[in-house]
């Protein structure tokens, strides 16, 4: 019996069954066989869309930046404000699934952005001089934050270990006086970085 002339499932689907699997048993528990039986097909199945492993891990951080999307986008008024909601929804979207996180490392999808890079350099009222400092500053504040924070949920590990305040009195009391929890503290940075240009 050949191949059936469409196939019986999509590359979306066969990459969210990924995401579920690495959901569950981490990165390294991600196996075909698991995906495939996740979506009631046979691994062979898979590689319609995908000539291996490593693609499938690549679709899954795509996934990661794909589902991030803030409502209404073309009513904001704001670039800036426009910037930070789409921030936070990809910091949100990443944090979803902290085992999956480091993909974005190492399958960034950077040509998937950029139509959104150019799109965002036009809105802004910056000299251009200044888009590649807004986007490239934009995303290590919103990677480096959301990958820290996954790392740390995945891990369950606390972000700030333990210390002796009489050892570290500055960052004691800095600690001690800060009001904001971890995505308040993110969008607070990410909204005095955009308005200080």
């Amino acid at each position: 019996m050949g191949r059936p002339s469409k196939p019986i499932i999509s590359r979306e689907r066969a990459a969210r069954a990924a995401l579920k699997v690495i959901d569950k048993e981490g990165i390294e528990g991600l196996s075909l066989q698991l995906v495939a039986k996740k979506i009631g097909v046979k691994a062979p199945s898979l590689y319609y869309h995908f000539k291996n492993k490593a693609e499938i891990l690549a679709a899954v951080a795509r996934l990661l930046l794909t589902d991030a999307k803030i409502e209404n986008e073309d009513e904001y008024t704001n670039w800036r404000d426009a910037q930070l909601a789409l921030a936070v929804a990809t910091r949100r979207s990443i944090l979803c699934h902290p085992n999956a996180a480091p993909l974005i490392l190492q399958f960034f999808p950077r040509r998937l952005l950029l139509n959104a890079y150019d799109r965002w350099a036009g809105k802004n009222d910056l000299p251009a001089e200044m888009h590649m400092i807004v986007l490239e500053g934009l995303e290590n504040l919103t990677f480096g934050s959301a990958l820290f924070a996954a790392r740390s949920l995945s891990t369950k590990t606390a972000s700030m270990p333990e210390f002796p305040a009489e050892k570290y009195p500055y960052l004691d009391e800095a600690l001690k006086t800060n009001q904001l929890d971890e995505e308040e503290m993110f969008i607070e940075i990410v909204r005095r970085f955009l308005y200080s240009f």
